[in-house]
């Protein structure tokens, strides 16, 4: 198992996993990352300063990803942590703790002092594990996500 940077070679298969986990968990997929155009280029999206996308892959297949964005009209200082999802059968592995870590660990990189996420309810496994991570909830939305489905929204002090 390797943990590194997205490739553009890994476009359709990120962007496949993503869709996947949504289509499992039977979540919305208008107003998420579903219907999100930029989630068939996030190589392309990823290169810009003080972003970084993970990516887990086990013999030529991609299994995870997660990463640190600087999404438009976030406080400064807080970036959006995102495109955190796990396949199916990789799950309960620690996969996610090494995608988590390697994500926390651009954003002290970077030189963040918070992250940002978003969620929705049908992922209440991961809302958990947030939880218990230092993620706390909040009541509105931050930023500019584009993102008008997501109704959980949560920040960790790093």
């Amino acid at each position: 198992m390797e943990i590194r940077q997205i490739k553009r070679t890994d476009n359709k298969a990120v962007a496949t996993l993503i869709k996947h986990v949504f289509e499992e968990y039977n979540a919305p997929k208008e107003g998420t990352v579903y219907s999100d155009a930029a989630t068939n280029s996030l190589y392309e999206c990823f290169r810009i300063e003080k972003a970084e996308l993970w990516v887990a892959e086990d013999e030529g297949k991609i299994l995870g990803c997660c990463g640190v964005y600087p999404t438009e009209g976030l406080p400064e200082g807080c970036a959006e942590l995102v495109k955190f999802y796990i396949s199916k059968e990789a799950r309960g592995k620690g996969l996610g703790k090494k995608l988590m870590e390697a994500s926390l660990a651009s954003a002290l990189q970077f030189g963040y002092r918070e992250l940002y996420l978003e969620s929705l309810p049908e992922f209440s496994n991961a809302v958990s594990w947030y939880k218990k991570l230092g993620f706390k909830s909040l009541d509105e939305c931050l930023g500019n996500s584009g993102h008008s489905s997501c109704n959980i929204w949560m920040l960790k002090t790093l």
